[in-house]
């Protein structure tokens, strides 16, 4: 079977009519859907609503935009200093989105909406290009075949489709399934390179509780119907951690399976992880204590943080620890006077003592700005 031509005939025919099967009940945040177009509401198949992680301001990228659904309410979340970018494949799911671009445009205030031809395990290779260039230089030898690749090398090292760490945040709705085993650890090694430092990601997808049989996976209808090409779900964790992410975690998590086949329980989850800032450790006198409630827990970089424990951190971890997902579990603690700078070289599990931070700012995000005072 050949996976990335089942996927595009399954998807050519839900941008031509609705696909019951391939829908998975979402609540999506109805005051985005109001100004939406009904044809790319009833023709969009996600099992999430990415939407609700995009700040203001942001550059989104939407990985398999489909119909333009997610792409067209996250319009309305970035506004005008804001842009999203829509990946797909699918030449009558493109046409579909790209339908209704001056009408949203005109109803958001901008077009700050792009849909760009490319496969999302390869955001740098820019497919309309290729496909002109293919036009004046068909393929139909060994000589032509290097040729085409070594264009390819040249295209996506000038000019990528998706630039190196230029994305605020990339999300994706029920499509990284569609991705072949064998290109899966490429697609998210992908989403690393282009995602800023300090960037965020928030995937939706289906996942399994089990790992799939392969008669299951040379299922026609179940891998484009998103069901056997499923990442495994600690597979899934350990893949975008590998690829350099931390704070990966499930976000959302459906209690009841989607579908259930042979047994084995497939069901719906956002991943959220960030790509942490590619600085130096250096260490300026922070610190960070854990509230609770466990007794420890250790962070991404082998950090341990034992409960209540003012724990020396250099400043680029204390910069991950201020802000989400991390901010409500710490108190963050930065010196009224910094140390003279030194790149980190103490061992993990270093307190910093009370001495070394006194008058020091808090930062603590209690849900209550109560005082005692």
């Amino acid at each position: 079977m050949n996976k990335e031509s089942a996927v595009l005939e399954r998807y050519s025919e839900g941008a031509n009519e609705r696909q019951e099967s391939l829908c998975c009940p979402v609540d999506y945040q109805a005051d985005l859907l109001k100004i939406l177009p009904e044809e790319i509401i009833e023709k969009d198949y996600g099992c999430g609503d990415p939407s609700r992680y995009v700040r203001e301001g942001d550059v989104v990228l939407d990985l398999g935009s489909g119909s333009g659904k997610i792409c067209y309410m996250a319009a309305q979340l970035v506004g005008d200093n804001g842009k999203i970018i829509g990946v797909d494949m699918n030449n009558d799911m493109l046409a579909l989105a790209r339908k209704y671009q001056a009408e949203m445009a005109e109803k958001v205030g901008n077009d700050r909406v792009q849909f760009l031809k490319g496969k999302i395990q390869d955001l740098a290779l820019d497919v309309d290009a290729m496909e002109a260039w293919l036009k004046s230089n068909p393929v139909t030898n060994a000589d032509e075949l290097a040729a085409l690749e070594a264009w390819k090398l040249k295209q996506a090292q000038q000019s990528p489709l998706i630039a190196d760490n230029s994305v605020d945040l990339v999300i994706s709705n029920c499509v990284l399934n569609l991705v072949s085993d064998q290109e899966k650890q490429q697609l998210v090694n992908e989403i690393f390179r282009v995602t800023k430092p300090g960037g965020r990601i928030a995937v939706s997808d289906i996942i399994s509780d089990e790992l799939i049989p392969e008669h299951l996976k040379n299922d026609k209808q179940l891998w484009s119907g998103c069901i056997s090409g499923a990442f495994q779900e600690l597979e899934m964790l350990q893949m975008f951690h590998k690829a350099g992410f931390i704070a990966v975690s499930y976000d959302k998590w459906s209690e009841a399976p989607w579908q259930v086949v042979e047994g084995i329980e497939f069901r719906s989850a956002t991943l959220t992880a960030i790509k942490r800032e590619q600085t130096e450790c250096i260490d300026k006198g922070h610190a960070a204590i854990y509230r609770g409630p466990f007794s420890f827990v250790i962070d991404d970089e082998g950090n341990e943080f034992p409960r209540g424990e003012r724990m020396a951190v250099c400043e680029r971890t204390y910069n991950v620890l201020s802000n989400e997902p991390y901010k409500d579990s710490f108190i963050g603690i930065a010196p009224a006077n910094q140390k003279v700078p030194q790149e980190w070289c103490a061992p993990a599990g270093t307190k910093r003592p009370a001495s070394e931070t006194k008058q020091a700012n808090y930062t603590s995000h209690d849900k209550s700005s109560e005082s005692c005072c």
